[in-house]
């Protein structure tokens, strides 16, 4: 069986043992003579799936029992309107910190919606570093302070999260979750499209604090309160029941990994590997990323002209290397390395690196 290093930003590499044990259930989930996408999404069979999802993410991640962990619709995108939508009365500033073109896009959501503020930005530099936490100083009136944790498109991460007291500290991990250990509690929430590190697209995951829902107004539309999907256990309407599989397979897969500290490992060697790589080449790699700020999941560069840009592309393709173009918005060139990119595939286009710069 061909199969390529998928270095793809989203959807992403899902692990190999997910992808065979979901085709051998395929056909007949639980001897229940029906594929997991033809069940009702009432059926017991289905309801095991969806309660040991909600467990496994809760265990692996140490989430505390004053959390909700919901799987909704929509992706990250919808969360930038629901947001706002259920936490920004009229008296409060949603504060936020721009680091890339999605927290750029969730503050444009919010600013439809009620008062914003950008308390922190690296627009300025193109968006090559994460603003000190120092300087992420909220606003008197601040209904939360969003961030984003990764940034697929500029390749910039936190390696480090502000505590703003009693103010909550909202956050898009789209692109990181699940890909290094965090402390949840100094989170009110967390959310994230799934397709990057815990399943397929069309899921996505919020982990919410329980106080932060207690002042929704009634006003919201019923399918935009995070409420009704606490009260109905994300069952509210038909969910995504492939996906929410699919993501508890991959959930039993970082457990037989040795859980999220050991995935933590194996992604800083990966990210390593190229980083390395970047920086030994005497110019002829050049990260994006400030160093302080690079990405364990991105990895984002450009080579010296746009012609050996081209040529670079075009021969990782030939040898199987898929993804490796950056986003259209800034061209040049981004591996995305997520959990489910095995290290080998990074050796692999560390060797194809080096070799296209003595060639070149």
């Amino acid at each position: 069986m061909k199969r390529v290093h998928n270095f793809n930003a989203g959807p992403a590499a899902l692990p190999f043992d997910v992808l065979k044990r979901a085709q051998e259930e395929f056909i007949n989930f639980k001897d229940s003579g029906m594929a997991l996408m033809e069940l009702s999404h009432r059926s017991k069979e289905y309801d095991q799936v969806h309660e040991k999802a909600i467990a496994d993410l809760k265990e692996l991640y140490h989430i505390p029992n004053d959390y909700e962990v919901l799987f909704l619709q929509g992706g990250a995108s919808l969360q930038f309107a629901m947001i706002p939508m259920n936490f920004l009365s009229s008296e409060k500033v949603g504060n936020y910190s721009l680091t890339g073109s999605w927290s750029e896009k969730a503050l444009a959501e919010a600013e439809k919606l009620g008062k914003t503020a950008i308390i922190s930005s690296s627009k300025e530099s193109k968006y090559n570093y994460i603003p000190n936490i120092n300087e992420l100083i909220p606003t008197d009136d601040a209904a939360y302070v969003h961030i984003t944790s990764n940034n697929t498109i500029y390749g910039t991460q936190w390696a480090e999260y502000p505590d703003l007291g009693d103010i909550p500290l909202i956050a898009d991990m789209s692109s990181d979750i699940l890909s290094k250990e965090i402390d949840i509690s100094k989170f009110s929430m967390i959310y994230a499209g799934a397709q990057k590190n815990l399943g397929p697209s069309g899921v996505t995951v919020v982990i919410v604090k329980k106080d932060l829902l207690k002042d929704i107004p009634s006003s919201i539309p019923t399918l935009l309160n995070y409420q009704t999907h606490v009260k109905n256990n994300s069952l509210y309407n038909t969910p995504p029941t492939f996906s929410i599989y699919i993501l508890s397979l991959v959930l039993d897969w970082v457990r037989a990994q040795g859980g999220v500290s050991a995935i933590e490992k194996i992604n800083h060697e990966k990210a390593s590997l190229i980083y390395n790589c970047l920086d030994e080449s005497n110019g002829f790699y050049t990260p994006h990323a400030q160093v302080g700020s690079r990405s364990n999941m991105n990895v984002t560069f450009t080579l010296p002209s746009e012609e050996l840009t081209k040529d670079f592309l075009a021969q990782a393709k030939e040898l199987g290397f898929v993804g490796l173009a950056g986003h259209r918005s800034i061209g040049g060139c981004r591996a995305s390395i997520y959990n489910a990119v095995p290290i080998e595939s990074c050796e692999a286009l560390v060797a194809f690196m080096n070799d296209f710069k003595t060639k070149y």
